[in-house]
């Protein structure tokens, strides 16, 4: 099942909120002070870290996309 390309911005917000949101939890946690397993506290600060981050890249995309094609050139 594929999606309509024209929610690519979408699914590439999805995709990149997710990594993000990974990457900046893991950090977090492995840096933060020990209150438990530290795969369970990844999951709790991944989850609430990809729900704030996915509107905010889906939304920011297309604007960020236009300024990258304003500040770039063949």
């Amino acid at each position: 099942m594929a999606i309509p390309r024209r929610y690519s911005h979408v699914a590439f917000g999805v995709i990149q909120a997710g990594l993000t949101s990974a990457v900046a939890s893991g950090v977090a946690v492995l840096a933060g002070p020990d209150a438990g397993p530290a795969l369970s506290r990844w999951l709790s600060a991944w989850a609430l870290s990809w729900t704030m981050m996915l509107p905010v890249v889906v939304f920011a995309a297309p604007f960020i996309r236009r300024a990258v094609e304003a500040l770039t050139a063949d």
